[in-house]
Protein backbone atom coordinates (compact mmCIF):
# COMPACT_ATOMS: atom_id res chain seq x y z
CA UNK A 1 0.00 0.00 0.00
CA UNK A 2 0.97 3.45 -0.88
CA UNK A 3 0.40 6.70 0.56
CA UNK A 4 -0.07 9.88 -1.77
CA UNK A 5 3.68 10.73 -2.49
CA UNK A 6 6.00 9.37 -4.57
CA UNK A 7 6.11 5.36 -3.41
CA UNK A 8 5.48 5.95 0.51
CA UNK A 9 4.28 3.61 2.72
CA UNK A 10 1.13 3.94 4.09
CA UNK A 11 1.72 5.90 7.58
CA UNK A 12 4.77 7.17 7.02
CA UNK A 13 3.40 10.55 5.93
CA UNK A 14 -0.42 9.78 6.76
CA UNK A 15 -2.24 10.25 9.55
CA UNK A 16 -4.11 6.89 11.79
CA UNK A 17 -7.53 8.17 10.59
CA UNK A 18 -6.40 8.59 6.92
CA UNK A 19 -5.10 5.46 7.20
CA UNK A 20 -8.08 3.73 9.20
CA UNK A 21 -10.78 5.23 6.44
CA UNK A 22 -8.57 4.05 3.39
CA UNK A 23 -8.73 0.32 4.93
CA UNK A 24 -12.43 0.87 6.27
CA UNK A 25 -11.59 -0.17 9.91
CA UNK A 26 -11.87 2.19 12.74
CA UNK A 27 -8.91 4.27 13.97
CA UNK A 28 -8.30 1.85 17.73
CA UNK A 29 -7.88 -1.03 15.14
CA UNK A 30 -5.10 1.15 13.35
CA UNK A 31 -3.86 2.47 16.53
CA UNK A 32 -3.72 -1.80 18.13
CA UNK A 33 -1.78 -2.63 15.24
CA UNK A 34 0.67 -0.20 15.83
CA UNK A 35 0.84 -0.79 19.43
CA UNK A 36 1.06 -4.71 18.55
CA UNK A 37 4.41 -3.49 15.84
CA UNK A 38 6.18 -0.78 18.09
CA UNK A 39 9.63 -1.34 17.92
CA UNK A 40 10.37 1.09 20.79
CA UNK A 41 12.70 2.92 18.58
CA UNK A 42 11.68 6.29 16.86
CA UNK A 43 12.76 7.93 13.78
CA UNK A 44 14.35 11.47 13.30
CA UNK A 45 10.60 13.12 13.26
CA UNK A 46 10.09 11.23 16.62
CA UNK A 47 7.60 8.60 14.77
CA UNK A 48 7.73 5.21 16.38
CA UNK A 49 9.34 2.13 14.60
CA UNK A 50 6.85 -0.52 13.74
CA UNK A 51 7.58 -3.79 12.46
CA UNK A 52 4.80 -6.50 10.97
CA UNK A 53 7.25 -9.39 11.95
CA UNK A 54 6.93 -7.88 15.15
CA UNK A 55 3.25 -7.66 15.57
CA UNK A 56 1.88 -10.76 13.54
CA UNK A 57 4.38 -13.02 16.00
CA UNK A 58 2.20 -10.53 19.24
CA UNK A 59 -0.65 -11.98 18.04
CA UNK A 60 0.78 -15.87 17.75
CA UNK A 61 1.40 -15.57 21.17
CA UNK A 62 -2.16 -14.61 22.20
CA UNK A 63 -3.66 -17.03 20.36
CA UNK A 64 -1.15 -19.28 21.87
CA UNK A 65 -2.09 -18.02 25.22
CA UNK A 66 -6.02 -17.83 25.12
CA UNK A 67 -5.59 -21.99 23.85
CA UNK A 68 -3.36 -22.76 27.14
CA UNK A 69 -5.48 -20.79 29.02
CA UNK A 70 -8.92 -22.38 27.43
CA UNK A 71 -7.51 -25.79 27.88
CA UNK A 72 -5.95 -25.53 31.44
CA UNK A 73 -9.97 -23.78 32.68
CA UNK A 74 -12.16 -27.02 30.93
Amino acid sequence: MHGKGGGERLGQETGVEEIAAKLNVHRSTVYNELKRGDTGEMDSNGRIGYSAELAQQEIINNYRRRRTARAAAE
